[in-house]
This record gives structure tokens, sequence and C-alpha cells, in this order.
């Protein structure tokens, strides 16, 4: 059964198969994250032409501007202060916190919605849906 372009954005898939992972790793882990250049399923070159990436910039200060405007309400709301420093402190920890995540899914969001050269192709999950059937029929052998 196909999975929706924002089940797989959410689980970092490919935006052409949804199979194939974007990103290896977890979004917070102590290691860097490590976005792989082509798909490990399908194949697909995710960097359509030299640069792309620079528009994932864009798509990172949207989600930046609404995480910080989020917050900035939350600490209104919650504390009532009008100390600068309690914004100040707030919204700088909020960067800093949601900056693997804005790197990761501003990615993810500019391969899946923003990017017309590269189109979902429901083929792939059917084949691995068939392969996956074969081999619980076949016991797991393959021949």
């Amino acid at each position: 059964m196909p999975t929706s372009k924002f089940h797989a954005m959410i689980h970092s898939k490919c935006p052409k198969c949804h199979i194939g992972n974007v990103f290896e790793g977890k979004v917070y882990s102590l290691r860097k994250q490590y976005m792989n250049e082509i798909c490990p399923y399908c194949g697909v070159k995710y960097e359509v032409e030299p640069g792309y990436f620079y528009a994932a910039m864009y798509v990172s200060y949207a989600l930046s501007v609404a995480q910080t405007v989020t917050v900035s309400v939350a600490i209104a709301i919650l504390t009532r202060s009008e100390s600068p420093w309690i914004y100040l402190i707030g919204l700088a920890l909020t960067i800093l916190i949601f900056s693997p995540f804005n790197f990761r899914y501003a990615r993810l969001i500019l391969l899946h919605f923003l990017t017309p050269k590269i189109n979902y192709d429901p083929r792939y999950e059917l084949a691995m849906e068939i392969s996956k059937k074969d081999d619980e029929l076949n016991g797991g052998k393959t021949s």
C-alpha cells in the first residue's frame, strides 16, 4: 500500500520510492548528520543541480520563525514577564535545540514538496510488497 508524502517525509524516506533513507542515523545523536547523495534503494540523485540545497535555507528560516514566534508567545503567556533576558535565553535555547531538526526537515520538505523534478513512483513500494510476500511464501528461501 503506497505511503503518503507526509509519512515518507517524517520518516526521512526517499521522495521517489518512499523506501530508501535520505539520512543515516537519528535527528538527535552525538554523530554528525549524514545525508546520502543518492537513494540506496532506487538510485535517485537528491541534489538535482549544484547548490540545490541552498534553497533549504529559506525553508529552515520559515521553520525557525515559526518556532521562535511560538516560544515567544508561550514565554509571554507563562511568565508574564517583560524582562528581555528571559526572551533572549528562551529564544537562543530554542534555536540551538531545533537546529538539527531544522537542518534535516528543511531538506526533506524541499525534496518532497518543492522539487518538481523528483516525483513519487508507487511501483517501487508495490515491488517491495510483492517480494516480501514471495519471501513469506517461500519460507525466507531465495532461489
